[in-house]
C-alpha cells in the first residue's frame, strides 16, 4: 500500500532521513516511534508530500507520489495533527464538511456522512454540530479532529502525536476509540508517537527510528521479546514485556520437558518413573506424542492392584491450553477451572509442555527478584 524505497532526506549538511526503506501493508496501522529528532515526523509528512524527499521514491498502490497531484494526493488522505487544526471561525459541522464541500459532493450526503462520523467518535450530533472549538475541551477538539480525518473516507490516514498533548484519562480513551475504530473499518494508518505504551497498544507493527535510519520494523510482541539490539532495548525498556503480559506466551514460560509416559505401563512402573524424577504426576501420550490422559501419584496410591495399566485409571478429561495463549489466558484458566496444572499442546492435540502453579509461581518470582536486585 505505502512504499518507501531508499528514502533519504538531507537539509544542508544534516541527514534528517537516511535511505530509509519500509512497506505498510493495506489496512496496516503502523506507528513511528524514536527519540525526539529521529526523522518520524518527516517520513510521516513525506507520505502527503509536505516535505519532499531528497532521493529515493514513495509509492501508493505502486504509483510514484511524486508523479501525483498534490492537492488531490492531500484530499484523499486524512491527516490528525497534535493540535487538531480546527479552524477556529467555523462550527464543528463546518469544520468536518469542508473537504467534502470543496470536492463539491451531495449537500445531504456530506450531512449523512458528518452524522456518522460524530456517532463514530462518540459524539453526539445534536449537542455538537453547531459548537464551535473553543466551547469544546481539548479531548473532544480531537475527536472532531479524527472525524474530519474520515470525511472522506480515504484509505489512509496519518496521526502525528495526535494525543500527547491531552491528559492521561483522555488519551488512553482516545487510544482505544482509535483502535476500536481500525478494528471495524481497516484503514490503512501511519501513527507517530514518542509513547512506547501507545505504539504497543495500537500497532499492527512498529516501527523504531535512530537517527534516521530503520533499526526495527516488526510486530510488536517480536520487539518485545526479540529487540534487534542495545538501542531497541534501552529504548523500549529492558522489562517492559512485564508490563504487556498478553504477549507472554504459554511457549515463552512452559516447562518444555515435562514427565510422562505410555498408557501401556503398570501403576507400579508409573512410580518408579515419578521416584526417579521427583514429580508426582505423569501425562501420558502414545507414540504420536499425543496426549490422552494425566496420572497423579495419589491415584495410584488409592488403587490397591498396582499391576493394572496406566490407562485403566488415568484421567482423559484434560485442561489444556495452546502454546500460542497468553500468560492472562492460562492464569485465568488454571483459576477458572481450580487446576494446580494445564498442559500445554498444539491444535492437534501433540504435548509440548506443562504449566504448573509452581513453575508460574517460580518464573514470576525470578522476575520479581531481578527487577529487585536491578534497583
Amino acid at each position: 500500500m505505502i512504499e518507501f524505497k531508499n528514502v533519504s532526506k538531507v537539509v544542508g549538511n544534516k541527514i534528517i532521513l537516511n535511505n530509509m526503506s519500509l512497506k505498510i501493508e493495506k489496512g496496516e496501522l503502523v506507528t513511528l516511534i524514536g527519540p525526539s529528532g529521529c526523522g518520524k515526523t518527516t517520513t510521516l509528512k513525506m507520505i502527503n508530500k509536505l516535505i519532499k524527499v531528497s532521493s529515493g521514491e514513495i509509492l501508493i498502490d505502486n504509483k510514484n507520489i511524486e508523479g501525483e497531484d498534490t492537492i488531490k494526493l492531500r484530499r484523499n488522505m486524512g491527516y490528525v495533527i497534535q493540535q487538531t487544526g480546527l479552524l477556529p471561525h467555523l462550527t464543528v459541522k463546518e469544520n468536518i464538511e469542508l473537504i467534502p464541500s470543496l470536492e463539491k459532493i451531495d449537500a445531504e450526503k456530506i450531512n449523512n456522512r458528518t452524522i456518522e462520523l460524530l456517532k463514530m467518535v462518540d459524539m453526539n450530533p445534536d449537542e455538537y454540530l453547531n459548537k464551535y472549538p473553543n466551547e469544546l475541551s481539548g479531548g473532544q477538539q480531537q475527536r472532531i479532529g479524527i472525524a474530519r480525518a474520515f470525511a472522506m473516507d480515504p484509505e489512509v490516514i496519518l496521526m502525528d502525536e495526535p494525543f500527547s498533548a491531552l491528559d492521561p484519562v483522555t488519551r488512553n480513551q482516545l487510544q482505544d476509540e482509535v483502535f476500536n475504530i481500525q478494528q471495524n473499518i481497516k484503514k490503512t494508518i501511519v501513527f507517530v508517537t514518542h509513547d512506547m505504551d501507545e505504539a504497543l497498544k495500537l500497532a499492527d507493527r512498529i516501527c523504531i527510528i535512530e537517527n534516521g535510519s530503520v533499526i526495527q520494523y516488526d510486530i510488536p510482541e517480536n520487539i518485545l521479546k526479540n529487540p534487534a539490539n542495545d538501542f531497541v532495548k534501552n529504548f523500549i525498556g529492558e522489562d517492559r514485556i512485564w508490563s504487556q503480559p498478553e504477549f507472554i506466551k504459554a511457549r515463552d514460560i512452559m516447562i518444555k520437558s515435562p514427565i510422562k509416559a505410555s498408557a501401556e505401563r503398570t501403576l507400579l512402573q508409573g512410580i518408579e518413573i515419578m521416584k526417579a524424577n521427583h514429580v508426582d504426576s505423569l501425562l501420558i501420550v502414545d507414540k504420536e506424542n499425543i496426549l490422552n490422559g494425566i496420572i497423579t501419584l495419589k491415584e495410584i496410591r488409592a488403587t490397591p492392584n498396582k499391576n493394572i495399566k496406566l490407562k485403566d485409571i488415568m484421567e482423559r478429561e484434560l485442561i489444556t491450553a495452546y502454546e500460542d495463549d497468553s500468560i492472562v489466558d492460562v492464569i485465568e484458566k488454571i483459576e477458572k477451572e481450580n487446576v494446580s496444572y494445564i498442559p500445554i499442546t498444539d491444535k492437534k492435540s501433540k504435548l509440548l509442555g506443562l504449566i504448573t502453579k509452581s513453575s508460574l509461581l517460580s518464573v514470576l518470582s525470578s522476575q520479581l527478584l531481578s527487577k529487585e536486585v536491578e534497583e
